[in-house]
């Protein structure tokens, strides 16, 4: 696929976006995966392709986190574990969809990302209560997690934050460095599920993940400074644009 300039701009600009979405509110692919596809991409192509922009946001935060250490580590490692298989399982039945089907599935899921961002978020503060609980549910809803994850990832972060979070008895600094593991690990397998049985391409992904990377680092400053709100403003209003876009204009 041949990138004009103005695509390649359009690819940065929502990388950038979906950055800033996912340290902020979660669930930034359901930005990029709709560009894509209005950049012309096949809806399960830009569903593996965006895969390579999840890898770089969570692969840059895995930087950060490893300098200051990882908490749970074993429950972190174990967590990964039973989300690779169903994460892969997933990735495979999201090749198997065409191109119509998949464009009902997002615009379904993004409704329902859409009411999720509505709901007051948690603020990521310490907690002395942080430890793992209920730990045979926790990691069956993980092995389920995963295999959304696999399937379609968007809105990840709104399923694995209350597993963690409310379910495990983790507090919220412990789940969200927790769930950047997690998504790295499978989603990077993932990928060459998606290259394997479909298409992935590779240079509008890193585009995309460069993007997704700077986007990640402003979102944390904004963060600090209560820019969220205006954010999550902005990010409804492209949601809906979308939404409509699918359902009428496909």
């Amino acid at each position: 696929m041949e990138l004009a300039a103005w695509e390649v701009v359009v690819l940065i600009v929502a990388g950038f976006a979906a950055g800033l979405v996912n340290v902020m509110a979660g669930g930034g692919s359901i930005l990029t995966v709709p560009i894509m596809m209005f950049l012309g991409m096949p809806g399960p192509v830009a569903n593996g392709t965006n895969r390579i922009t999840i890898v770089a946001h969570n692969a840059a935060a895995m930087a950060t986190y490893l300098r200051h250490g990882v908490p749970h580590a074993k429950l972190c490692l174990s967590l990964t574990l039973v989300a690779i298989p169903p994460a892969l399982i997933g990735a495979w039945l999201s090749t198997r969809l065409d191109t119509d089907q998949f464009e009902g599935i997002l615009a379904v899921v993004m409704v329902a990302v859409l009411i999720l961002m509505q709901a007051p978020q948690g603020k990521a503060q310490g907690s002395a209560e942080d430890t793992p609980k209920n730990l045979l549910t926790g990691h069956l809803l993980m092995a389920l997690a995963g295999l959304w994850g696999g399937f379609i990832q968007i809105g990840m972060g709104f399923i694995v934050l209350p597993i963690m979070h409310r379910v495990m008895g983790l507090s919220l600094v412990s789940t969200n460095i927790l769930k950047v593991f997690i998504i790295f690990t499978y989603t990077l397998l993932a990928v060459f599920v998606f290259a394997a049985t479909s298409e992935v391409l590779w240079l509008v992904g890193a585009i995309a993940g460069i993007g997704n990377v700077f986007g990640g680092m402003v979102g944390a400053r904004l963060t600090l400074t209560h820019g969220e709100k205006l954010i999550r403003r902005m990010l409804t209003v492209a949601i809906i644009a979308m939404i409509i876009k699918l359902v009428f204009f496909s």
